[in-house]
């Protein structure tokens, strides 16, 4: 099998998140920069980290790169790559682009030329003048940056963070990606309890109780590398049923999500069914300003209602200072907390022990990391 350079794309301030991942799996790292990890794999890496990584936005397959500063250097530098090896004759290949300080700034001209290049590429290979482009999708990106030129095709195809699950959705539900990046940041493992209070369709729990579980993310889903010819279909048989071998079937967890809508624990519950751990969460509904916490070593991961959830700026003043009252004397929760006011901290009255920036969609949020007493170790 042939080794490849692929790029892990993720949101700003995951990137070592998913470098941790890809170490997890055996991969080689080469590179982090801002919004993707650059790593080594063969044709069975590529499927394996399609299905396997929790917090990557799309896994792409790097295949040149070189400096361009006019349109004919992009062009000639384009064709000479010999694009029948990874696209057919009935192949479908959009072509994607961005330019951040470079020459050649119109994205749209870059686009048609990538297109053109790679036609002529392909005549050379085929010998014929007309491609129909009505097989798989092979999508190409040209990025330009700093006058590099770099070209890829994307093995995803559908975002990652689509896992397949959501059946039912809710206003400014938490991108599955995201989620995981909160559970995998947090100090939660499958023998904690974990309480989410403001589930919403149930992302965080679904997605720790997929962790805990060992169920890869894209196991129930497709990709656009599947149907390529330069991957076998009795590798993408091998890994699926390898992944499906190494479920945890057995594990017992104590995850509790609550919400104070009918309509987003019923919505969670599908979910969960429809992700394979509905049996591993306890759903209920429930007003925050009712709940009574107790269980000791607790790990609290939420997403309260902030922005678009909660159009009522003071509503959400309130909930956080009875956030902050509530949770005060729980010496051994830790709490990690998610929303896009800069003032938590002020409302919930407490100083965070760590805070990290990151994005949910366009919305720029804070994750605040508030750490509690550990659990003493057995033995």
């Amino acid at each position: 099998m042939k080794n490849y350079e692929l790029i892990a794309t993720t949101t700003f301030g995951l990137e070592a998140v998913v470098k941790r991942e890809l170490i997890d799996l055996g991969f080689e790292v080469t590179r982090t920069e801002n919004g993707k990890v650059t790593f080594l794999g063969d044709e069975s890496g590529i499927i394996k980290a399609n299905l396997y990584l929790r917090c990557a936005d799309r896994v792409l397959l790097k295949v040149t790169e070189f400096k361009a500063l006019t349109f004919d250097e992009l062009f000639e530098k384009t064709k000479q790559i010999d694009w029948s090896y990874y696209i057919p004759k009935n192949g479908k290949f959009p072509v994607d682009g961005q330019s951040v300080k470079s020459q050649l700034a119109s994205i749209s001209d870059s686009q048609a030329i990538v297109k053109k290049a790679i036609v002529e590429s392909l005549k050379n290979v085929y010998h014929q003048e007309w491609f129909s482009e009505d097989g798989a999708v092979f999508g190409i990106k040209v990025s330009i940056l700093n006058d590099i030129a770099t070209l890829t095709i994307d093995t995803s195809g559908v975002a990652l963070h689509k896992r397949g699950y959501r059946i039912n959705a809710v206003t400014a539900p938490l991108k599955e990606t995201l989620a995981a990046a909160l559970v995998l940041l947090s100090f939660w493992n499958k023998d904690r309890i974990l309480i989410d209070p403001f589930t919403g369709s149930g992302t965080i729990p679904i997605e720790a109780a997929m962790i805990a579980k060992n169920i890869p993310p894209g196991l129930n889903r497709d990709f656009a590398c599947k149907y390529w010819p330069i991957i076998p279909e009795e590798l993408w048989r091998e890994t699926k049923n390898e992944a499906y071998l190494k479920i945890d079937q057995d594990v017992k967890l104590n995850i509790k999500a609550y919400d104070i809508s009918q309509e987003n624990i019923s919505a969670a519950i599908e979910n969960a069914d429809e992700a394979g751990v509905l049996e591993n969460i306890k759903f209920e509904k429930m007003d925050f300003y009712e709940y009574l916490p107790k269980e000791d070593y607790s790990i609290m991961i939420t997403n309260p209602p902030y922005g678009e959830r909660l159009a009522d700026t003071k509503e959400a003043d309130k909930l956080y200072s009875i956030m902050g009252i509530k949770l005060s004397k729980l010496k051994t929760w830790s709490m990690y907390v998610i929303t896009s006011d800069q003032f938590f901290e002020k409302k919930f009255q407490r100083k965070a022990n760590r805070r990290r920036i990151l994005f949910n969609g366009r919305i720029k949020t804070t994750y605040y990391q508030f750490h509690g007493q550990q659990p003493k170790k057995q033995g």
